[in-house]
């Protein structure tokens, strides 16, 4: 979802999904200019949606194939490379969490069947 670079932005649409019992889950953001990004998972999508839609916020869904990534150097990268040789756009990264030798990682993409085939054995798919 876009946002104003500016104070109060995040408060009050975090505050408008809090105050319908919606948990955000996961969330990552970044600004650049006077705009910024926000990508979010709530435990609820269609009150989620409800909410943006009441402060007509900007957003838009993105499918999200998670994927289980050795805690080594280079395992991101073979992983985006697998992504774009197979046409596929990562247009957001979550991580998603940290086990063992292992980091779980959420690709919001484009195309989720064509990520989950290039991600192969260390993909699953959700929103």
């Amino acid at each position: 979802m876009e946002l104003q670079n500016s104070p109060g932005s995040l408060a009050t649409i975090t505050e408008a999904i809090a105050e319908k019992g919606i948990n955000i889950t996961n969330v990552v953001g970044a600004t650049c200019g006077g705009s910024g990004s926000l990508g979010l998972i709530t435990n609820d999508e269609a009150g989620t949606k409800s909410v943006l839609d009441g402060a007509s916020s900007n957003y838009r869904q993105i499918d999200l194939v998670s994927a289980s990534l050795e805690d080594r150097p280079g395992t991101l990268a073979a992983a985006a490379r697998r992504l774009s040789d197979a046409g596929v756009n990562i247009e957001l990264l979550l991580p998603t969490g940290m086990e063992g030798g292992k980091i779980s990682v959420a690709f919001g993409v484009d195309n989720a069947p064509a990520a989950q085939q290039a991600l192969g054995e260390m993909a699953t798919a959700g929103r």
